[in-house]
Order: C-alpha cells, then structure tokens, then sequence
C-alpha cells in the first residue's frame, strides 16, 4: 500500500465522474430529442426504424404503456435468446462445433442478458459460439443498457413535467439511446481496444508452443466488440471465462485503465442527464457526491484490507509477505481494488481478480457494494433511477422528524410514491435472502458449495446478491451450472430487474400528474452537505442494516476466524 496506489484508485475513479458530465449533458439531448452533432448521419437512420415498427416516435405514453411496451421488448428478447442458445448447433458461424446448452442454462443465461446481470454458470470460450456472442448475447448488452436509460428518462420527465398523463415513448427512448449513445461510443471504444492488442477475429483457436516445447491451444473469439459494450453499457459478460483477467481482452495497463473507467462512466452521464432533463442539476450533483463517497470509501476498504500481509504466509512466520492470491498480478492490487469497487458499485459485475480469494473483508466489502442497491453509480439509467428513489425516502423521513413538507424537485412526495418506493426497494433482500434461505435447506444443494463454513455462505450470499442486484459478478466457489442453481438465479435477475422498473415507472406516473411547485419556506433542501449527509445515512439503513444477521455470518465472523487462527501462531 503506497501513494501511487492511492493516486492510482483516485485516477480511475475520478476520470470516470469527469468524463461523465460532457456525455451526460449529451445524452439529455438524446432523451429530450434535442438536436445534436450525429443528427446529419443517424436521424435518418432513426426514421427508418421508426417507419419499418409503426412507431409514432412523438406519440407519449401512459407509465402504464410505457412499462407494458418495455416488458413486451424484453419478453420478445428473451424468447429469441432462449431459442438461438438451444439451437446454437444448427446456427452459422460456429466454427468449434459447439452443441446447443441445456434448458436450465438457456433460461439462465438469456434470463441474465436480458436483465443486464450477465451472470455466467458457464466458461464463454468453450460454450458459446461466434454468432451467440455476437448475435445472441451482444446485441442484449445494448438493449438491456437502453431500457436502463430509458426508465431514467421517463422518470425525469415525470420530474421536470407539470400534470402530465404521459411519460414519454419507450420505442423512441430505446432507438435513441442504442443509435446515438450506445453505438457510437461502443465502435470508437472498440477500435481502440482492438489497436490496444485485444483480440477480434472469427477463427476457433491457434495454436502456441510453449517454453518446454508443449503444444497449446488457446481459443480465439472477436472479444473486442463485446468488450466494449459490456464495459459501456455497464453489462459485464465477459466472453472469455477469466474475464478482464484474460490477456486477450485485458492486455496491458492502459487497457486495464480504460477498461475500469468505461465501468461507470455511463452510469455517472446518466446522473448528469436526469438532473438536465429534470431541471435540477444541483440536487443531482448532491446525489452523485453521496455515491461517489460511498464508492470511494468502499474501494479504499478493498485497498487496505488486500495489502495487507497474507494471514497463512504471517503464520508460516515469512518475511514481507504479501497477500497477491486473487490479485490481478500484471497491474498489482490497487488496480484491482478499484475494479472490484467500481464493478460492485455499478450493476457491473465483470472483475480483474477473483472475489473468492480476496481476505474476508475485502470480498465481505464487494458484496455490501451490491447490497446497498447498485446505486454507485449503478446501471446506465437504472443507478440513477434507484438513487432517485432512495432521496424521495430521504426527504419522506426528514419530513416526519422535522415536520418540513416532503417534496422532491419540485414534486409533492405523498403515500403512494413511498409506497411504490418500498416496493422497488424491498424486493432486493427478500430475493436475495429468501433465496439464500431456501437453498441452505434445499436437499442436494449444498452440494455444489465448494467451502464449507462461513466462506461458503459468503460464497452462497454473494451469488444471490449478485443476481438479484443485477450485477453478475462470481464471487466464485460455486459450481452454479445445475438446474436449481441455474433456475433459482435467473428467478431472482428477473425480480430485481422488473419489480424495481414497474415500482419506478409506477412514481413518474404519479409524478407527472402532480403540479411543479416552486421551493416554499417548509421544504427540505436537497442540494446541501446536510442533505448528503442524510441520503448516505438512509441508504446505509436501508442497504446494509436488513442484511446485517446474514453478514454477521459470513465474512465478519470468517474475519475473526482468522484473526484467531493468527493469535494461535
């Protein structure tokens, strides 16, 4: 642990909020069908989508359309994911030969694309073929990331509107997002990186020889496309099993950094953007410092807990031991701390290192990032989204201590929106530890632990929240490709996905309805310190409070397991 560690961390989390503001200010034009510099190529384009669906691009919609337009796209993805996994070995550019997957890992894997999880019970070079990736699994990254977006916008509109009955049309939020944001940047991203040495080609493998004269075969896919839009549109799926731990898709520091900023880079414009689409640039900016804060802090636990001396090497009584097991060893462990804050924070989940190796604490921390909602700055849209609810629940709770009138950006927060508050907030720790709970008592499913004790229900809590959280990092340790493990976490993707978007979508219809009201002698101001103040307090409550017994153990009690089997030696 050194300053250039510490610098290293404030560099790759810093240019990402810094990066994020001239894209955010770009993407509320998107939302706002404001004119922009790609209008003379790309609005064309966007008539001819419109023109081929029927689509009515100025036609808005009820929250109620809206959300049934969203889920009617996202079934519709699905099933057609679903239907390319089975038939994988009947379909073009398959050039290894891979047979179609099973049902349990067909319905887990389009669940987990379609949702934004990316969750992965199966190593991706030696599963999916060519035209999965790119034709299956790509195209998801892009449009899982535009339904993020777009619940952000339409929420924003609810803000910003004055009695309105719609919010927006999601056709248009989705076309708009995928063909001006999401296309653009994931093509200049991706020949960077294909200029950087990662690999882009259609061939199955090639062949090396190694130091001692053996023959090797490494498998060889067109990575670099994936790579950008998984890391842009905050998805995380690597197409190799390592993940950005592979060579080929993480070969060097520069694209180690790059890769770590394209994290949440998207998700901080989405910040941006809702506070110029909702008039409330400050109140947002007070958003953003709370997350930004957690997320430092979070990183800085992970960076100090794994530079600590290994505790087997301290016992072992070797000098300068250093704990480099699950480290990502090119770029050294600052750099992967602050890939395991970033990915965590956001609604990620690709990783340089491995979770399951990392010290108690460390991987303890990682999933708390999850826990206290993917807000940090979470999915491109979704973390904006969710942080925006998490600030009506702030201002509901001062106005009960303080009696000042609970509104937000200029909208009257009453019991409906805190009602569909809860709704979207809940759902995550009754999925998470409702599953947890029933797989410890479910006959055989055990099983597929490979840790016995508290590692292994850190390892058990960590998959549920993951997928839950839409997150899709393997904290690892789990052997997920069977059907209760595959069935049960694509179960809870889909309700930590949906049940939020239909609760948020269910408040800007409410919303839009209400007056604007002009800032009055009793409302709360929500663009100070104290206001910030408050918000990391009520997400604190709320994220890591319900989970406390489940943590308490799992990686605080195995810290003090081997706190103990240190004082022994």
């Amino acid at each position: 642990m050194n300053w250039q560690g510490w610098a290293e961390i404030a560099l790759t989390l810093g240019l990402a909020l810094a990066l994020g503001w001239p894209l955010g200010v770009f993407m509320s034009r998107v939302w706002n069908g404001e004119k922009t510099w790609l209008d003379p190529v790309l609005k064309p384009v966007e008539r001819v989508f419109y023109a081929a669906s029927g689509v009515d691009p100025n036609k808005s919609q009820s929250w109620l359309g809206y959300g049934g337009s969203l889920i009617a796209f996202n079934l519709f993805g699905f099933v057609l994911l679903y239907a390319m996994l089975r038939l994988q070995g009947v379909l073009p550019l398959n050039p290894q030969g891979f047979a179609g997957v099973t049902p349990d890992l067909a319905f887990n894997t389009a669940v987990s694309f379609v949702t934004n999880t990316n969750w992965q019970s199966y190593g991706g070079e030696t599963t999916m073929s060519h035209f999965t990736q790119m034709a299956g699994l790509t195209v998801q990254n892009f449009t899982s990331a535009a339904t993020g977006a777009a619940i952000a916008a339409a929420l924003a509109r609810a803000f910003a509107g004055n009695k309105l009955s719609a919010v927006g049309n999601f056709w248009a939020d989705l076309v708009r997002t995928t063909l001006y944001v999401l296309l653009p940047l994931s093509i200049v991203f991706g020949v960077a990186l294909i200029g950087m040495g990662v690999v882009q080609n259609f061939a199955a493998s090639v062949t090396a020889t190694t130091l001692d004269g053996a023959s090797q075969v490494i498998s060889v896919v067109p990575a670099a496309s994936q790579l950008a839009i998984k890391q842009l549109g905050i998805n995380g799926g690597g197409i190799f099993n390592a993940n950005s731990a592979h060579p080929f898709e993480n070969p060097s520091p520069l694209s180690n950094l790059l890769t770590a900023v394209a994290i949440n880079v998207l998700g901080w414009a989405a910040f941006f953007a809702f506070g110029r689409t909702a008039i409330g640039r400050k109140d947002i900016r007070a958003l953003a410092t709370a997350a930004m804060v957690i997320l430092a802090a979070g990183a800085s636990v992970i960076y100090v807990t794994e530079a600590q001396p290994a505790p087997a090497l301290v016992a072992a009584g070797v000098d300068n031991p250093v704990y480099m097991e699950g480290k990502e060893t090119r770029f050294g462990i600052a750099a992967t701390a602050a890939w395991a804050a970033q990915t965590t924070g956001a609604s990620n989940g690709s990783v340089n290192g491995m979770h399951d190796s990392f010290s108690p604490l460390g991987g303890g921390m990682a999933m708390l990032l999850m826990i206290l909602g993917e807000i940090l700055p979470g999915g491109v849209g979704s973390g904006i989204a969710i942080m925006v609810v998490m600030a009506v629940l702030s201002v509901f709770v001062a106005g009960l201590m303080v009696g000042r009138t609970p509104e937000y950006l200029g909208k009257k927060i009453e019991a409906r929106e805190i009602q569909f508050a809860m709704v979207a907030l809940l759902i995550v720790p009754l999925s998470t530890l409702g599953f947890a709970a029933l797989t410890v008592v479910w006959p055989g499913a055990l099983s597929n632990l490979f840790n016995p004790g508290a590692h292994g229900l850190t390892e058990l809590l960590y998959a549920y929240t993951s997928a839950t959280a839409n997150n899709g990092s393997a904290f690892g340790g789990i052997s997920a490709n069977v059907p209760w493990w595959n069935t049960t976490l694509a179960l809870a993707m889909l309700l930590g996905r949906f049940v939020p978007i239909v609760a948020v979508l269910a408040i800007a219809g409410s919303l839009a309805a209400k007056p604007k009201l002009a800032p009055s002698a009793g409302t709360l101001p929500t663009q100070g310190t104290l206001f910030v103040g408050l918000l990391i307090g009520i997400i604190i409550i709320l994220g890591a409070l319900q989970y406390f017994p489940a943590l308490a153990l799992g990686p605080i009690v195995e810290h003090f397991q081997v706190l103990e089997a240190l004082g022994a030696h």
